[in-house]
């Protein structure tokens, strides 16, 4: 797909849409679990809390009946992560208790630190312990009025809450990884899937181009319909258009050729006049221009038709046995090699035309023999168009580049002693230019005239 694809475009929104709001969900996700894992923790850690307020309350228990393990076996581990400490602060030097895992340290006290009271009146913070672990920490003040004032804290290793909010982040962002792939190649499949039927349509109007449809078939959404009626009301105006061009093409030839014959008639009659010798010989140079011009106003429009293919070969094998029988009192041979593939982008008449003109050029010019060729061309760039050469050579005397320079004139001719207007070469170098042709005049390997026709090919 290209950058400036309508499907390249759907699919880098898409892509971007689906990256920020998968992001942004995975964001929102890691941050309530991580929230959820603290509030578990924060619960262990009250519910050894409250058990130690609990045994502080009753004074007249043993004092270190319950205290050491709490039932967590981690609280008697030196070190382990797992502490709790009970400080009594309203004597002069305070005393304090604490779990065999504290060993000779003491944990901080997060009123110092500024942590505010929650409304259970507990502290809760991460602190640093006694080895560099991070621990998480709750701490409660306890007033027991004529039985002293305490401060009861417990803190659990948070590696716990950071190991599961870790290993949820991963899991999580494999889920959305693959979530994410999943949804983007269910992207590319919608892309290809809704723009479909506008590929039908390029590929129906390339069938137009081509000759094989005249217009857009079939049923197409409701969104694209417009897009096809449009087409073929324009190709059916197009149509109209050229056919009406033909038609005041014809009028005109048939209202010029009219008075023109008046004034040949009128002026042969004084033949002997001088004037009438100049207006005979200007009558039939405005014959001459006015046929070429008409013929190539007449071309200009058959070629704005798109939908037109000719076969090449079996019109090059009329021409061939045409042109033998139009010669044959000089006996001159006319092969062809024709690719059976080869068709051309436009319409019969234009090809014989283009062709014949330079077959039969050719056969005035030859002392025996002519040979048409017509190969196809791969084409020059990726995306252009196929292209077809044919190439009409004769064994006559040949031209000299000037020669060949002054022939493709218009109306330019080398011997007066041959048939012809002057014009052929001139209109074969017209029609193949309305058709993004061209001729080109050379040395031909049999000794006489190359002539080389490049046409559009299907």
């Amino acid at each position: 797909m290209r950058a400036s694809s309508l499907a390249n475009r759907l699919f880098l929104s898409a892509t971007a849409w689906l990256v920020v709001i998968l992001a942004i969900t995975g964001v929102v996700l890691s941050s309530v679990y991580k929230n959820a894992t603290e509030r578990a923790f924060d619960r262990r850690l009250n519910l050894y809390l409250r058990t130690l307020i609990a045994e502080v309350a009753t004074p007249d228990e043993p004092p270190d009946r319950q205290f050491q393990s709490l039932g967590e076996p981690l609280f008697e581990l030196p070190l382990s992560g797992w502490y709790w400490q009970i400080t009594r602060t309203d004597t002069e030097k305070p005393e304090a208790r604490s779990s065999r895992s504290l060993w000779d340290k003491k944990l901080p006290k997060l009123e110092e630190q500024g942590t505010e009271l929650t409304a259970a009146g507990i502290r809760l913070a991460y602190v640093d312990g006694p080895e560099g672990q991070t621990l998480r920490m709750v701490e409660r003040p306890v007033d027991l009025g004529a039985d002293g004032k305490f401060l009861v804290s417990v803190a659990g290793d948070a590696t716990e809450i950071f190991d599961e909010t870790r290993s949820f982040d991963y899991y999580l962002g494999g889920t959305f990884t693959a979530l994410g792939i999943v949804l983007l190649l269910t992207t590319v499949f919608q892309v290809r899937f809704g723009l479909a039927p506008l590929k039908r349509i390029s590929e129906s109007i390339a069938d137009i181009r081509s000759g094989r449809a005249e217009r857009l078939e079939g049923e197409f959404p409701v969104e694209i319909a417009p897009l096809a009626r449009e087409t073929n009301a324009l190709i059916e105006a197009n149509r109209e258009i050229v056919e009406r061009a033909r038609t005041h093409v014809g009028n005109l030839a048939h209202a010029i050729k009219t008075p023109l014959s008046v004034i040949v008639n009128e002026a042969s009659a004084h033949a002997a006049d001088p004037f009438a010798s100049k207006v005979m010989e200007q009558a039939d140079v405005m014959r001459d221009q006015v046929a070429h011009h008409l013929e190539r106003a007449r071309i200009a429009a058959r070629a704005s038709i798109v939908s037109t293919v000719t076969e090449v070969a079996p019109t090059i094998e009329a021409l061939r046995r045409t042109m033998e029988k139009i010669h044959r009192d000089r006996a001159i041979i006319v092969e062809a090699k024709t690719d059976e593939t080869a068709r051309f982008r436009g319409e019969r008449q234009d090809l014989e035309e283009m062709v014949g003109n330079l077959v039969d050029n050719a056969c005035k010019w030859a002392d025996t023999r002519v040979f048409i060729e017509v190969a196809l061309d791969a084409p020059a760039q990726p995306g252009a168009g196929h292209r077809m050469r044919i190439v009409v050579d004769d064994d006559g005397r040949g031209l000299s580049e000037a020669e060949r320079a002054q022939v493709a004139r218009r109306g330019q001719r080398l011997d007066e002693s041959k048939p012809g207007s002057g014009l052929g070469l001139s209109i074969v170098t017209d029609l193949a230019s309305l058709y993004g042709g061209s001729l080109t005049l050379g040395h031909a390997p049999i000794g006489g005239l190359r002539a080389e026709l490049a046409l559009p090919a299907v």
